[in-house]
């Protein structure tokens, strides 16, 4: 379990907030100086919306499920990416829900593997045998 992040209630409302900066920045960016008034405040929005739905399902999953680990995410993603395509239909809300569910699905499977890479340089290697004890001088 993450410790340092903050309890499930309070992680959504902090995940709204940074989807939404994060968001912003970049649509800033992407645009441009002429349309930043425009478009990077729309964007912001509607990836903070998409970030505190997010953060609300899977904690809703974890609290469910009652453990930790990556499919809590994935599940997470399917019923965020469903939920946000309601007003499109059946088949919408079946797309995106798939689509959603596999780019959670590979930007966990990134972050094991890339933890597991990581792993590798830290492991304790045991400490190389004591040299043997000096052998007496034969008296000729």
């Amino acid at each position: 379990m993450d410790h340092s992040r903050d309890p499930c209630p309070w992680v959504a409302l902090s995940d709204f907030g940074s989807a939404f900066c994060m968001r912003a920045i970049e649509g800033a960016v992407w645009h441009g100086v002429r349309a930043v008034k425009a478009r990077a405040p729309v964007l912001g929005g509607n990836f903070g919306v998409w970030g505190g739905l997010f953060s609300t399902f899977d904690c809703a999953v974890k609290g469910i499920r009652r453990r930790e680990d990556p499919w809590n995410a994935i599940i997470g993603g399917f019923i965020t990416g469903g939920a946000l395509a309601v007003r499109g239909g059946a088949k919408a809300m079946r797309n995106n829900a798939i689509g959603c569910a596999v780019l959670l699905a590979v930007i966990e499977g990134v972050g094991i593997a890339f933890g597991r890479m990581m792993a590798e340089n830290t492991r304790l290697e045991p400490p190389p045998p004591p040299p043997p004890p000096p052998q007496p001088a034969a008296i000729a």
